[in-house]
């Protein structure tokens, strides 16, 4: 029982570093521009099945193709905010809202025609790795050192280089930054790219270890939110330690309870942390 429960323990843990990267990208989102992004979960499918397209049609390596997965996030990112959110973006919130909803309703659309809801896999291996009576599975071991990576570049980006630094002075206070010469609308368009290749790049990890169809996003795009809450709305770093607790959360609970008991208690925890800390554990930006 002892190995068991410290095997899902683990296993929990490295699937919570993917989720900390998908939440990261809904919160960086809200953090730099104060829109709620609902077309988190469709592009968190597109990146699963972009990556699946790589690896089965073409033959590239599923992390390589993470790469490409991430270029193309980062453009369609860009593309989606010039095209429909650019307009909005000083609208109240329901006006963002609802342009993100359209956003995730033609993808869906979109992905139904092209892929139906049948579920893929991708069937790609690493083997597992075993340390004494535990055992890891080689992809999700490899999913979290990728996402220890991203998070560092993200970290990098943003307190080392100079648009990083604009993308901070624009979350801090947009006018002020403009007064300053910083130019606000590529920043926010650079910001929304960036969230955008998180969430791509999370459902291309996902896609190696666990079948989806074109409405899986919805799911992980709920999971963000809790993740999001959890580490402070608008605090990438505490959406990845947001994730790691959601991950312990999946990897404990079924030792004890039903699994169908899962989502319930992390949406129980979901409501507790908005009625207890409803600025995060971790803090949300101010």
């Amino acid at each position: 029982m002892g190995s068991s429960l410290i095997s899902s323990l683990i296993d929990g843990l490295l699937i919570g570093f993917v989720y900390g990267i998908a939440a990261m990208g809904l919160t960086l989102i809200w953090g730099v521009m104060n829109v709620i992004n609902l077309a988190h979960g469709p592009i968190i499918a597109l990146g699963m099945f972009g990556v699946y397209l790589l690896f089965a049609v073409l033959g590239v390596n599923p992390y390589l193709a993470l790469v490409v997965v991430a270029a193309v996030g980062l453009l369609g990112g860009m593309l989606i905010y010039a095209i429909a959110i650019h307009r909005v973006i000083d609208a109240p919130h329901l006006s963002s809202l609802l342009a993100t909803f359209a956003v995730n309703m033609i993808i869906i659309g979109l992905g139904t025609k092209a892929f139906s809801t049948s579920p893929y896999t991708a069937n790609f291996s690493l083997g597992s790795v075993s340390v004494g009576p535990i055992t890891m599975l080689g992809t999700r071991l490899v999913a979290a050192l990728a996402a220890v990576v991203v998070t560092a570049g993200l970290y990098l980006f943003l307190y080392r280089t100079r648009p990083g630094k604009y993308v901070r002075a624009v979350a801090n206070n947009r006018a002020a930054a403009e007064l300053m010469g910083i130019p606000s609308a590529r920043i926010l368009a650079l910001s929304f790219g960036i969230g955008t290749l998180l969430a791509a790049v999370a459902g291309g990890m996902i896609a190696t270890f666990f079948p989806f169809t074109i409405l899986s996003g919805g799911t992980y795009e709920l999971k963000s939110f809790v993740v999001s809450v959890l580490g402070g709305l608008g605090n990438p770093l505490g959406a990845l330690a947001g994730g790691l607790i959601l991950g312990t959360l999946e990897g404990i609970i079924p030792s004890f309870l039903p699994n169908t008991w899962v989502p319930v208690l992390e949406f129980l925890l979901f409501v507790l942390i908005l009625l207890v800390r409803p600025h995060g554990l971790f803090g949300a930006k101010k």
